[in-house]
């Protein structure tokens, strides 16, 4: 779409145009406005009025500065000095601290290295302790080899139960002393290290203040710290700094004392654990002696039956060989009779009488039969009576064998062993 513009119109906007740059233009170059010679001179004394204003200000200004200064300059000297005396009265504070903290070091120093040595002899009254149960141990493992009726829970054993207990009780009381000696061993060492730290910081601070100290207004290497006066959270009040140093000090002392009663009570134990094992020691060894010769005394005396068995089993012996022999004696007699009878058996017709003959040698075979039968009849006693023998024989050379056995546990075994067993007193 086209705008069509004709000639009269535009001349007319054209024209208008114009008109308002002329008026715009005169605006620009019109002349500023000019002032009345009154107002000229009020602005003149106005000027000088306000000059001796400030003149008058400054004038008391530099007056009340130089007071200013005079009296901070009192009070900076002051201040300084009362620093100064400050300082002096910390060194000799923090000086008194660290004599009582080195003291206390030494102190606590010296009880732990006595406490290490007590703490050495229970180290070796533990090990010595190791020796005599295993012993033990092994005594009622070797006399479980005994066999029969001498497996027996006797004296000996009974004793050697109550061995092992007080050795199994005396080694668990001294590792729970031991235990505790470590314990106490790492409480002192902890107190130490407290007032090692406790040393070494004030060793520092008495080194800072000893620098504070000798810091002048002319010291050279003296400097602006911005953020020195900040006070952050982790400084503690002078209270607080001298109740960490006595406590430091109480908690030395305390284990001290701990240590020092811990002392006593290890050589009470060792002193007492040390007698209640050599008396259980020997109380076993005696056992062991008065069963030694008990068994001794019976094997004797089943070696003198043994004999008595023995010689009894030779004369059975003999007395069988006579039975036997009676009886192959009767042998030749039954035949002959027996032979006779049959012989007889073969008479011809009305000769075969059981007359005189016949009844007699019936008898004879009779009575011969019956001896024999007596005679085996007792040898079977006789037999019997010997096998009897013979297991009594047996079973008292398997019984002498029973006691031979537990005298080589008991004495050579058990007995011979225990003589390596040391009990000492640490």
């Amino acid at each position: 779409m086209l705008l069509l513009i004709s000639g009269s119109t535009f001349q007319e906007v054209t024209c208008v145009i114009f008109r308002t740059f002329l008026k715009k233009m005169s605006r620009l170059f019109q002349a500023p406005p000019k002032f009345h010679p009154s107002e000229w001179h009020v602005a003149n004394k106005m000027q000088c009025a306000s000059t001796e204003s400030q003149k008058s200000s400054s004038e008391r200004m530099i007056a009340e500065s130089q007071r200013l200064v005079d009296e901070i300059e009192k009070t900076t000297q002051k201040t300084q000095s009362d620093v100064n005396k400050k300082i002096e009265q910390r060194l000799e504070e923090i000086k008194f601290w660290r004599q009582e903290l080195d003291n206390k070091l030494e102190q606590i120093v010296n009880e732990t290295e006595v406490l290490l040595n007590f703490k050495t002899r229970l180290e070796k009254a533990l090990e010595s302790c190791k020796e005599p149960l295993v012993i033990a141990q092994k005594c009622l493992l070797n006399r479980q080899r005994r066999v029969g009726i001498d497996l027996v829970h006797d004296e000996v054993e009974q004793e050697l139960v109550k061995e092992v207990e007080v050795l199994q009780g005396v080694i668990a009381l001294l590792e729970r002393t031991l235990e505790q000696t470590i314990e106490q061993i790492r409480l002192n060492r902890s107190a130490k290290y407290n007032l090692e730290m406790d040393l070494k910081d004030k060793f520092t601070a008495s080194k800072i203040d000893n620098y504070c100290a000798s810091l002048t207004n002319n010291t050279p290497d003296v400097r602006y710290a911005d953020n020195a006066v900040k006070i952050e959270g982790n400084f503690i009040s002078p209270e607080d700094w001298t109740d960490f140093s006595n406590m430091n000090v109480e908690k030395a002392d305390k284990q001290r004392n701990n240590s020092l009663s811990l002392r006593t009570l290890i050589d009470s134990i060792l002193s007492q654990t040390a007698n209640d094992m050599h008396k259980q020691y020997e109380m076993v060894n005696v056992a062991f002696r008065n069963r030694v010769k008990e068994v001794r005394d019976a094997k004797h005396k089943l070696e003198i039956l043994l004999a008595s068995v023995m010689d009894e089993t030779a004369l059975q012996e003999k007395n069988i060989a006579a039975l036997r022999k009676a009886i192959a004696d009767k042998e030749g007699p039954v035949k002959v009779a027996q032979t006779r009878l049959e012989a007889r058996n073969y008479r011809p017709n009305v000769e075969l009488c059981y007359d005189t003959v016949q009844y007699k040698l019936i008898s004879e075979v009779q009575e011969i039969t019956n001896n024999i039968q007596r005679l085996k009849d007792t040898l079977a006693q006789a037999e019997t009576e010997l096998k009897g023998l013979s297991r009594r024989q047996l079973s008292l050379e398997e019984e002498i064998q029973v006691k031979a056995n537990t005298l080589y546990i008991d004495e050579v075994l058990c007995m011979q062993m225990r003589e390596s067993v040391c009990i000492n007193n640490f």
